[in-house]
């Protein structure tokens, strides 16, 4: 999983007594999968624009030359789910979060249908704004609701299946993005179905109850009790009414103790030492998991390919397809290990390889670029003189131009027609030159260049997202539904869900400008440095919390987390 709300692990048994709960009473799984449709359209969102964006940049001249309007595009759907999930978390203890999903659908609804009758570039940021205010808002809240109307037994399993609807949901985007490419309209259906799910989801939500635990401490202990005879067999009705008395008692009191707002919430998390150090471990893996550069490959996948030299956008698009589908595959294994080998082992092997990975891609990147086809006066001619970059004739070593010299030049490189790792031409990039290109049989290059090692840029992307998704996909959840002591658990795990997607606004914000200034092989580089920092970080600061009860965790956390490379134990003096 990408990102989203903190998940508790489940394990095998789990998910088999999960599937014996619901298949004997199936309003539990009617509540979970309604509630996790918000999960499918934060994946579809993440995985559709990078297929959109493709045909966007055909029909707004402005877009396809302004890379930071490109980003802003892209990057704002973030921006609206950073506000989407504060106001989501007031609208849930206020509102309930049944009415908070119906409002983030709403949103959603809006949102897709702006966006699919867009006139102009700004019009599809405003849609992109709305859609992420709903995305943030079901982030936040689905979870919450699977959590709160489901048996404890089977509550985790629940929640995990919201995390698989995520990468299920980014699957379905980039196939949906493939099967429109060829219809009028491309990228208008591709943004515009997205409404379809938010408006089953609305209709859905309207006739599930609220969330039994919200009725009770909104003092409905009525509704409450029916709602739990719906879910629970007779005999534990009772119970559970007790147990939930119990919870929310506990919860008051902890409000008591540390406040109520939320700044009052963040200064005592901060001068409480145990608390803190929980932090300094669960923004670390949260800044990580987007620092690794995971979503420049979930929102750009496309592009990235057309950057190795496949210029066809089908066939970027159904290579991409391939690696949101590693994504989803491994999103599930991580469920199946995650309880048997750790979550601090998953997550650095896991940085391992996404290291490895990002630094060949990044040499593969740079010798595609060295080895591009040059340029020929004569390719160029064929098409007029006038159709010829001006920048190549401006420039004294025009015979030293390749094609990753023409683009750079904001121009377009026409391959050649014998052979597109021949000589080609630097066009001027218009609309009517790339018809007369395609015309003659050649093909039309605006992104990226012919690269007979290309294809080794595509399974990288597959090895990295399979080294990814295991460990740094899942577990930095995992991390944070665990590290924090009962009192602090809600705004720990909040502050470090803003750090998340602060962190992935400031990567989707910026990787096509890192591409133009740094290269694209330089891009990568960058992030297989940061990621080096990341391991040492995650290695230093975040302790295992595997098989441990919280108050054993927060037990470590007051003497000192300390890594086995400084003794025997993990356990030690306060330095964290």
């Amino acid at each position: 999983m990408v990102e989203g709300g903190v998940v508790k692990a489940a394990d095998k048994t789990e998910f088999t007594e999960c599937w014996k709960v619901t298949w004997k009473t199936p309003y539990i799984m009617r509540l979970a999968f309604s509630a996790g449709i918000g999960g499918l359209l934060f994946g579809y969102d993440t995985g559709v624009i990078s297929g959109a964006l493709l045909y966007i940049k055909e029909d707004f001249e402005a877009v396809r030359r302004n890379t930071f309007l490109q980003e802003l595009i892209v990057s704002t759907c973030v921006l609206g789910a950073i506000f989407g999930a504060a106001i989501g978390g007031f609208c849930s203890d206020s509102l309930g979060r049944r009415k908070t999903i119906l409002v983030a659908d709403f949103l959603f609804f809006v949102g897709a249908i702006v966006m699919a009758v867009a006139p102009h570039p700004w019009i599809i940021i405003v849609g992109r704004f709305l859609v992420g205010l709903g995305v943030g808002m079901a982030s936040m809240t689905a979870p919450l609701y699977i959590s709160e109307a489901s048996p404890a037994r089977i509550r985790g399993a629940l929640v995990s299946m919201n995390g698989l609807m995520i990468t299920g949901g980014q699957f379905l985007a980039y196939f949906i993005n493939l099967a429109f490419t060829r219809a009028p309209g491309t990228w208008r259906w591709m943004l515009g179905v997205a409404g379809t799910p938010a408006l089953i989801q609305f209709v859905l939500m309207l006739s599930l109850p609220e969330s039994p635990r919200w009725l009770y401490r909104a003092n409905k202990v009525d509704e409450a009790r029916t709602i739990l005879a719906r879910i629970y067999p007779p005999d534990e009705v009772e119970n559970e009414i007790n147990a939930l008395k119990e919870s929310v008692q506990k919860e008051k009191e902890i409000e008591d103790s540390i406040g109520t707002t939320t700044l009052s919430k963040v200064k005592g998390a901060f001068k409480d030492p145990v608390v803190r150090r929980g932090l300094y471990a669960g923004i670390t893996v949260q800044v990580a998991q987007q620092f690794v550069g995971i979503n420049t490959v979930m929102y750009y996948s496309p592009t990235i390919v057309q950057f190795a030299g496949f210029a066809s956008k089908s066939v970027a698009l159904a290579l991409s397809l391939v690696t949101s589908g590693l994504n989803a595959l491994g999103s599930i294994i991580s469920m199946l290990f995650v309880d048997r080998y750790g979550r601090r082992k998953l997550m650095i092997i896991s940085m391992f390889g996404i290291i490895t990975c990002l630094v060949v891609l990044a040499i593969v990147f740079q010798q595609a670029s060295i080895h591009s086809p040059g340029i020929s006066q004569v390719e160029s001619a064929h098409f007029g003189a006038n159709s010829t970059c001006p920048s190549y004739f401006s420039n004294v070593n025009e015979n030293k131009w390749d094609c990753m010299g023409c683009l750079k030049a904001q121009c377009s490189f026409c391959s050649n027609a014998e052979n597109q790792y021949y000589p080609g031409a630097c066009l001027v990039s218009k609309k009517d030159l790339k018809g007369s290109c395609l015309a003659q049989k050649r093909v039309w290059f605006e992104e990226g260049c012919p690269s007979k090692i290309g294809f080794f840029a595509v399974i990288l992307l597959g090895l990295y997202i399979i080294s990814y998704s295991p460990g740094m996909g899942t577990a930095p959840w995992i991390v944070n539904s665990e590290i924090y002591p009962l009192r602090y658990r809600g705004v720990g795990g909040g502050i470090a869900a803003v750090a998340n997607w602060t962190s992935n606004l400031i990567v989707s914000l910026t990787f096509l400008t890192l591409t133009e200034t740094l290269t694209v092989a330089g891009a990568f580089l960058l992030f297989a440095g940061i990621s080096f920092l990341a391991l040492i970080a995650i290695f230093f600061l975040v302790p295992e919390t595997k098989g441990l009860q919280f108050e054993e965790v927060e037990k470590m956390l007051k003497s000192g987390f300390r890594p086995k490379l400084f003794g025997k134990n993990t356990k030690g003096a306060d330095s964290v």
